[in-house]
């Protein structure tokens, strides 16, 4: 569900990031190309689909994407809670990722 400001969640784009990174062999890609296939995971809102106020040639769902390593250290995100691991430029499903969507299923 969007936030107030209409814009789609860190938790619910870290989200779609997990539902893409189980359907890839090794579960891990390049920040690029899970940019490339989330619009398949999720439905942007058009708060979403505006450009980025801090980074002009981004729209604001893949500064979020961004967040997620960014914010990584913030309680809730994907990465802190082990969901996600992250090396410089990837992001991987973890096997606690893994159990976290057979949960939600």
């Amino acid at each position: 569900m969007p936030s107030k400001s209409n814009r789609s969640t860190e938790h619910e784009i870290s989200f779609a990031v997990l539902q893409y990174l189980a359907t890839i062999p090794h579960g891990e890609a390049a920040i690029d190309e899970i940019k490339a296939h989330l619009p398949k995971f999720i439905k942007f809102t058009d708060a979403d689909m505006e450009v980025s106020t801090t980074r002009r040639n981004e729209m604001m769902w893949e500064q979020q994407v961004r967040n997620i390593v960014s914010h990584r250290s913030v309680d809730g995100n994907f990465i802190g809670d082990g969901l996600l691991s992250y090396s410089p430029g990837r992001l991987a499903i973890t096997e606690s990722g893994r159990n976290y969507l057979a949960r939600m299923a």
